[in-house]
């Protein structure tokens, strides 16, 4: 019985482990900027010019996420990086939807 044990045990540690980090505060932040662009659009606040250049932001912001997801983890560097370029494009949000433009 024991070396049945131990057998499986290592078996099960031999196999590899495929586990994507998942990054849900990064997506919920990508989620409440994309709903603030929609919303200042909506609300005439943001041109549709305007609105375009944030949406870029926005699928920049994405493919960072993507390449550091690349290797199979998003690396605490990778994730400080994702989070100051999350930070700065909702400064342009803000700034944006605040700056007297508005779509009539």
């Amino acid at each position: 019985m024991k070396k049945l044990l131990s057998i499986a045990a290592l078996s099960a540690l031999s196999l590899p482990v495929f586990a994507l980090d998942s990054t849900p505060r990064i997506d919920q932040r990508q989620a409440n900027q994309e709903r603030r662009i929609e919303e200042g659009l909506r609300s005439g606040q943001l041109t549709w010019n305007e609105a375009q250049r944030l949406r870029e932001g926005q699928r920049q912001i994405r493919r960072m996420e993507r390449q550091a997801l690349a290797d199979g983890r998003i690396t605490p560097r990778e994730a400080a990086r994702i989070e100051y370029a999350q930070d700065e494009e909702g400064r342009r949000i803000a700034q944006e939807r605040h700056d007297r433009q508005a779509r009539y």
